[in-house]
């Protein structure tokens, strides 16, 4: 019995590891990899789709497009400038006649923007909303939330409660069951090696650079997408 027990350990040890770092796949990449065709729709800020947005975008389609056999769409719906309100008061027009399969939403950076007077509280109420109403839409379609980088200076004075806004992304997305894809930590890691090596890639402070977004955004978004990292 003990030599079994000792024998029986290591794939014990070893499905433990395994279970360990499997992390969920998405539901658009379950149906990609069935021939399934997808229709993504990203909505946001400037960090969609402003320049840098606009890469990371482009860049996780085309990865997914050349492993998946060309089966996505992906129609970028962000507006620079604008917040969780602008998102309830477009969201049929940006996304919901879209016929979506996945939406994936940020509004975080520019709810927590002082001038628009747009508590955790309301930013919260507007994202339920969203995703209800996307949910009522289609009950399939899948709802991807995620957090982004960091404000420095003038944009981080301006928004000193951001990482609040991050949390109530995490507690939403933890609540309803919904992937979460959570850029903060790694920002965070990148402004820990030193402020050059942030504005390196953050060239004001705000917006993700054109490299970064393809380099740090979208592969970390492909393999959340794809289940191969928490």
């Amino acid at each position: 019995m003990k030599n079994y027990l000792f024998k029986s350990l290591p794939l014990l040890i070893a499905g433990l590891v395994t279970s360990a770092t499997t992390f969920s796949q998405s539901k658009l990449v379950k149906n990609l990899a069935a021939g399934k065709h997808q229709t993504l729709v990203t909505y946001g800020t400037s960090l969609t789709a402003a320049i840098g947005g606009r890469a990371w975008v482009d860049s996780v389609n085309r990865a997914l497009n050349k492993k998946y056999n060309n089966q996505l769409t992906t129609i970028n719906s962000a507006k620079s400038a604008m917040w969780s309100t602008w998102g309830v008061q477009n969201l049929e027009d940006s996304v919901i006649k879209k016929n979506p399969d996945a939406v994936l939403i940020e509004f975080s950076m520019n709810d927590a923007f002082l001038n628009y007077k747009t508590s955790v509280e309301l930013a919260k109420l507007n994202l339920n909303y969203m995703i209800d109403r996307i949910k009522l839409y289609n009950p399939d379609c899948e709802v991807i939330l995620q957090t982004m980088d960091i404000a420095l200076d003038v944009h981080g004075q301006q928004r000193p409660d951001l990482i609040k806004y991050y949390q109530m992304y995490r507690d939403v997305a933890n609540t309803r069951g919904l992937l979460l894809i959570d850029h903060y930590p790694h920002w965070k890691a990148l402004l820990d090696k030193g402020r050059d090596a942030y504005i390196k890639a953050v060239p004001d402070g705000l917006h993700p650079g054109v490299e970064a977004s393809k380099n740090i955004i979208a592969p970390y978004i492909v393999a959340r997408l794809e289940g191969t990292s928490k």
